[in-house]
């Protein structure tokens, strides 16, 4: 597979400084960095994007991430790998990215829970991280960008 075009956040002046500020709020609300990755990671594997795929997952382990949990992120849900707080934020990642497969986007019962762990400020950052990565996805996929190739 070749690049369509080269990283669109690199060519545009200015996106990639400002697509790096977007995804650093979300850290600045008390979201644990790893759970960040975590959602990061399971977003890009429901897009298929495998730039974002490959470098989460890395990123994860160079942080002392658990290979249990980087690898059953996808079955988070029967894992006793993750928390009721980190399964609440992973599930809300998964329906606030499915949007259109379900009429309602994010149905009440993802909301209600995550609510259960998370105060306003930090549900915006999860949802602040979810669309930023989801932006990520769109921009590598659309221009076929390569895993593991430098930019």
């Amino acid at each position: 597979m070749q690049a369509r075009m080269g990283n669109p956040a690199l060519i545009v002046p200015g996106a990639m400084e400002a697509l790096q500020a977007l995804s650093a709020t979300a850290g600045r609300a008390g979201i644990p960095a790893a759970l960040l990755e975590l959602i990061n990671l399971r977003v890009s594997q429901i897009n298929g994007c495998a730039v974002c795929a490959h470098m989460h997952a890395r990123d994860l382990r160079k942080a002392g991430e658990s290979n249990e949990r980087i690898d059953t992120v996808a079955a988070f849900r029967d894992t006793p790998w993750f928390s009721d707080a980190e399964r609440s934020a992973l599930a809300l990642a998964e329906a606030a990215t499915r949007v259109s497969d379900r009429p309602d986007a994010v149905p009440d019962q993802v909301w209600d829970e995550a609510a259960k762990h998370w105060n306003e400020q930090q549900l915006g950052a999860l949802m602040i991280s979810i669309a930023s990565i989801n932006v990520w996805n769109r921009l590598n996929l659309a221009t076929r960008q390569e895993a593991g190739a430098a930019w």
